[in-house]
């Protein structure tokens, strides 16, 4: 039997601004056709995404990756992870 291979996506990520003195991060993402805004503020657990199209798709997985690169992104950096659903 043949295994099915699940879907997935590659998001990308640049960080605009960052500040640890205000405890946030600033940036952008796209996946596929989404592209979106976020500011992270880590101190306070709080991730703002803009605009509203599609947010529910990317909150979780967005949340997942900069939590645990957070002391690895610099402003100006590119990134990227991937998503396991079709966008």
């Amino acid at each position: 039997m043949a295994r099915k291979r699940l879907p997935q996506t590659t998001a990308h990520v640049r960080i605009v601004r960052q500040s640890w003195q205000a405890g946030q991060i600033e940036g952008e993402v796209r996946a596929n056709q989404y592209e979106w805004s976020f500011a992270w503020n880590f101190r306070q657990g709080e991730l703002l995404i803009e605009p509203s199209l599609g947010r529910a798709l990317i909150r979780e997985p967005l949340g997942r990756f900069l939590e645990a690169k957070d002391y690895q992104l610099e402003p100006g950096g590119d990134y990227s992870f991937t998503i396991r659903a079709e966008l």
